[in-house]
Parts: C-alpha cells; structure tokens; sequence
C-alpha cells in the first residue's frame, strides 16, 4: 500500500467514526419533546469522495478539490422502513443541491447516498435551489416542492437582486425525479410552498408565502392557502391568508409553512417558522398550530409562543441565531421525528409524540398580545399550582 492510499484509507476511515457514532438524548428538558445531544448532519458527514479527488496521480497532495460548507433544512420522508431526509447541501461555491442521506433509526447513523439529486431544469435555469419539502401524495408520487432562486432582471446592474419562485418536482424512487413548471401564483414572489397531502374537493391544495421581495415579505406574508387544478401545471389564482404575522410576537417579520402538516384525529398539526428583528439580526424560531380534519385552511389551536428556539451551539454559524424545518417524520408507533438545522449549517432532531404534541397544542394558551394579559394568564397558572402545594 503507497503512502497516498493510506492516508486515503484514513481520511475514510477518520469519517466512519463519526458516520457510526451513536446520539444521545440531551436533557428531557420540557417534557415537549427530546432533543439529541449530536448534529445529525454536518458538512463533514459528506462522503470523502464528493470532496477530494481520490487519484494519486491527479492529486498526489490529497487536496480537497469541492468542499462542502453546510448541510441544513432538509426534507423528510419514512420510506421503506428507512428515514429518509432530502437534503439541502451547499458547497464553498455557495450553490446548493439537494442530495438524499437515509438512517434506519432516525436519530444516528444518518449516510448520504452516493450521488446527489440531479434535479431537471425547466425553463428558465435555476441559479440555486433549496429547502424542498417532501410529501408522498394520495395521488402516488412523492412531490419535491422547493424555492427556485433566479437573478432579477429588472436590476441587471444590482448583483444581489434575485427572486424566488416554488420550484415543484415529483418522483417514484427518490432517485428519478420529473421537473414540472413552477407555481403561478399573482403575489410576486414566493418561498415556503408546502403540498397538502390529500385532495381537496377534488384539486390540489398548496400553502403558499406570498411576498413582495425576495428577503422581505413587504405587504404580504403569512401562510397563505390556495388550490390548483393540477399539478403539471399548477396555478394558485386566489390565495387566503391561513396565519398572519402579527406585531411584537414571534412571527411579527415574517412567518412560513415548514413541512408538510401530520394528520391526527384532532386535526391536522403544523410545524412552522416564524421570524422576529433583534438588535442583533433577525432570530428565527419554531412553532406549532392545528388546523380543522375537514377544512385544513382554518386554524383551531394555536399556542403562544415558540416551540423549539435555537440554544447553545445551535446559535452559531452562518446565518446565526437560527432554527428552521422543513421536514418531520412520523412513525407506526406514533413517535414525531422533527428535523430542524440550526443557523444554516447543520441538521439537528427532536424527538417526541402525537401525544405529547397534541397535549401542547391544545391546551396552551394562545399569545395574549398584551403584558398585562400575559401577566394574568401566567398569575392564574400560578395560583392553580400554589393550591397544591
């Protein structure tokens, strides 16, 4: 064995130790839910060989040729008995792909298979694409929904001008994928587009992030709620507005769908971001809400603040101070896999249950918009407890 092969050899095998290194539950914390002591995918989690040219003779210093800088929101599926997450991959090049890593527990063990995702192009040509939420449809495909990014170019002259559309993809294999054109919709621009699992009166269903710009939703925002025909060609003409942003709480800036929502016998239960301004910069949180079994556009709890914010090492990276899911599985015993990424960097998940879920959902109070209410909602917590003790 020459001495590049063993320092190929160690490069691999440096990486199957952290590839095989087994997560813990972290403190139980709230009792909400668990969250897991290691990342579950980092940058260093891609495979040795997407990063260096393994040929002695075209890289005799062991160089590595494509780096990878982060590896975050990704969606999520159970399938095949795997758990699956599509993957949101950005190399130093700053362009992200999406690229598939299974587990057989959901929690470790997390390995990217060998090659990623070549999405199609259709029209225009995707500058970058991200974020994709998977949901396997009543229809039978699994539907890739993400953000497009384009230059704008009604700036031509500004380089950091760009605008975001809904990007849509379906599949059989998760290997194949058929690009379909993307979502029309008369709000501008568009990111965080969710597909409703199941039909609704016959037509496709979309939760949508109508925006005017392509940082800033401007007048719009919100989750909003539209249908479509079709998915070949789909149009959202008319979009309602399901959970709006709302002063001083923790979507005031901004809010989005996250993945596709879980049904339950007490409605269908959504995962969703919202976004504040700090004197720091924009912090970003989790948060939950469940809407009507037979109307899913109409929310019927909706608990006061966050769910999950992003604490310790999770705050840093590059856009610091950051949580965001697009992608959460659930499993036959009824066990919630969330799969978050902390400051655009890497993925973290949380465990927890229908059960427990639920129990938060419904029986927390909602935001009470003002202090002197918020006081009072918490004195009267507090007064029921002191009863006991």
């Amino acid at each position: 064995m020459t001495e590049f092969q063993k320092k190929v050899d160690q490069l691999i095998q440096e990486q199957e130790i952290l590839l095989t290194r087994k997560n813990e539950v972290q403190d139980r914390g709230n009792g909400l839910y668990n969250r897991w002591k290691n990342p579950i995918l980092t940058a260093a989690h891609s495979p040795v060989f997407w990063r260096y040219d393994l040929h002695e003779k075209t890289n005799p210093l062991l160089l590595e040729r494509q780096g990878i800088n982060a590896t975050f929101n990704a969606g999520a599926i159970l399938w095949k008995g795997k758990y699956i997450v599509a993957v949101r991959v950005e190399g130093n090049d700053r362009k992200s792909f999406f690229a598939i890593a299974e587990s057989p527990n959901g929690v470790d063990n997390f390995r990217f298979w060998d090659y990623p995702i070549s999405m199609p192009e259709i029209g225009r040509r995707d500058t970058n694409v991200y974020d994709i939420r998977l949901t396997e449809h009543e229809d039978g495909w699994i539907y890739g929904l993400f953000c497009t990014e384009r230059k704008d170019l009604s700036l031509p002259h500004n380089t950091s001008a760009a605008e975001a559309q809904c990007g849509i993809a379906r599949t059989k294999d998760l290997i194949n994928w058929e690009r379909l054109p993307d979502l029309v919709t008369y709000s501008g621009q568009q990111r965080n587009v969710v597909l409703h699992p199941e039909f609704i009166d016959g037509k496709y269903a979309l939760y949508t992030r109508p925006q005017d710009g392509f940082i800033s939703v401007g007048s719009g925002g919100g989750i909003g709620w539209g249908l479509t025909d079709n998915m070949e060609n789909a149009e959202v003409k008319e979009e309602t507005i399901v959970d709006e942003k709302i002063y001083h709480t923790i979507k005031e800036v901004k809010n989005g769908q996250g993945p596709t929502p879980i049904k339950t016998d007490k409605g269908w239960l959504h995962l969703a971001h919202g976004v504040r301004n700090t004197a720091a910069g924009l912090r970003y949180v989790l948060y939950l809400f469940l809407t009507d079994l037979k109307m899913p556009w109409k929310i019927t709890h909706a608990p006061g603040g966050h769910f999950i914010a992003p604490q310790g090492a999770e705050r840093v990276g590059d856009v610091s101070n950051v949580v965001f899911s697009n992608g959460w599985i659930v499993n036959p015993g009824g066990e919630v896999f969330i799969y978050y990424a902390s400051s655009d960097t890497r993925m973290h998940v949380a465990t927890s249950s229908i059960e427990r879920l639920l129990d938060y959902v419904m029986n927390t109070p909602p935001d009470a918009l003002f202090s002197a209410d918020s006081v009072k909602n918490r004195n009267e917590l507090i007064r029921k407890n002191l009863n006991l003790l």
